[in-house]
């Protein structure tokens, strides 16, 4: 999946088969964000080559800043720094910034990183072509690499809140899929289930960015993506909703019950540029029994953005996963296939020139 998808797509509207559903989870699984990684000239150590501190790199979207580590540092120790300065140089005190000087937020998946200083940087330039959506225009917003600075001493840990590590980015990601698996269902009974080493698994499957190894956990937390039926209300929300009863033994009915269309709501947040982060609920059936959709999503919760129901076009566009979304999409499809590995629907909203 390229960095950045701007072409017209029918929407999907049903979840036809699983293997179209493998395919774009796969997609998005593989997709690359490109990395400059540059360290800060400042820092250096003495005897360093000088020549050789930037690090260019094509990154899971579905991984972390720390998980980089281990590879920068061989490169660094191989390329840039001499036997003295690695002896003394401490991994845990390396920390990321922008270019601009923003202080990144490590724990963020680094796809998201991207696509949110992308629309950071649209926001504040004018230099971007604008191509026709059929809804309006939209940036082709170009793919370049990320620069990022690499600090190697003085971490700011009162702004970081936890320390860039590997483990501690570990925790925060299973924060975020209980979080999510709450969001979906109610209760957090699907990742509280998991056994110890399928929580461990989980986590292997993003270090080591092993689609197989993360699928084969991550299916007994997200729900299934070929319902028998889409329901005809909205699931309920009360303690005594389908979600919580035992589970069937009935297969079909089963089905039923975890699929994309029953959970309570989709796991998703809006980031807009340099602005805040927007969370609420996202049934994926509407009161009328008709699928949510991302339109009426971004148009109810920025309506001064999205104008769909009216004449006039709309003032920003949607990235999700990289891609400029049709606003027809289902948010039970988007929260089945296109999530990321948190089980979060990450849309940034870019704003139009």
């Amino acid at each position: 999946m390229s960095a950045y998808g701007t072409s017209r797509h029918h929407p999907p509207s049903s979840f036809a088969t699983s293997a179209s559903v493998a395919l774009f989870r796969r997609l998005a699984w593989e997709g690359t964000v490109p990395l400059e990684i540059r360290v800060d000239p400042k820092e250096l150590p003495a005897n360093s080559d000088r020549g050789l501190e930037c690090y260019y790199i094509q990154a899971p979207r579905v991984s972390y800043l720390p998980l980089l580590m281990p590879e920068l540092r061989r490169f660094l120790m191989d390329v840039v720094f001499d036997d003295a300065a690695a002896r003394i140089l401490k991994e845990e005190d390396w920390w990321f910034e922008s270019e601009e000087g923003a202080l990144l937020k490590w724990h963020w998946p680094i796809g998201l990183i991207y696509d949110n200083h992308a629309i950071s940087a649209s926001a504040r330039t004018s230099s971007a072509a604008s191509i026709s959506t059929g809804t309006g225009t939209a940036p082709e917003l170009q793919i370049t690499p990320l620069k990022l600075i690499l600090h190697l001493a003085s971490p700011p840990t009162e702004k970081l809140l936890l320390p860039p590590s590997a483990e501690a980015c570990k925790q925060a990601f299973m924060g975020q899929l209980k979080e999510a698996d709450f969001i979906r269902w109610g209760n957090t009974k699907r990742m509280t289930g998991l056994r110890k080493a399928e929580q461990d698994g989980i986590w292997e499957g993003i270090r080591e960015h092993n689609f197989d190894d993360y699928w084969r956990v991550a299916s007994k937390i997200v729900p299934t993506t070929i319902p028998a039926t889409r329901p005809s209300s909205p699931p309920p929300s009360s303690s005594a909703s389908a979600h919580a009863r035992p589970p069937s033994s009935d297969p079909q009915n089963a089905q039923d019950r975890d699929g994309a269309y029953n959970v309570r709501s989709v796991p998703v947040r809006l980031y807009l540029p340099d602005g805040p982060v927007i969370q609420d609920l996202a049934p994926p059936i509407m009161e009328d029994g008709t699928p949510n959709t991302l339109t009426r999503y971004l148009s109810t919760h920025l309506p001064l953005l999205f104008l769909s129901q009216g004449p006039t076009p709309d003032l920003a566009f949607p990235l999700v996963q990289g891609i400029i979304l049709p606003p027809e999409t289902e948010m039970a499809w988007l929260g089945a296939c296109m999530a990321g590995a948190d089980g979060w629907v990450n849309v940034c909203v870019g704003l139009l020139q």
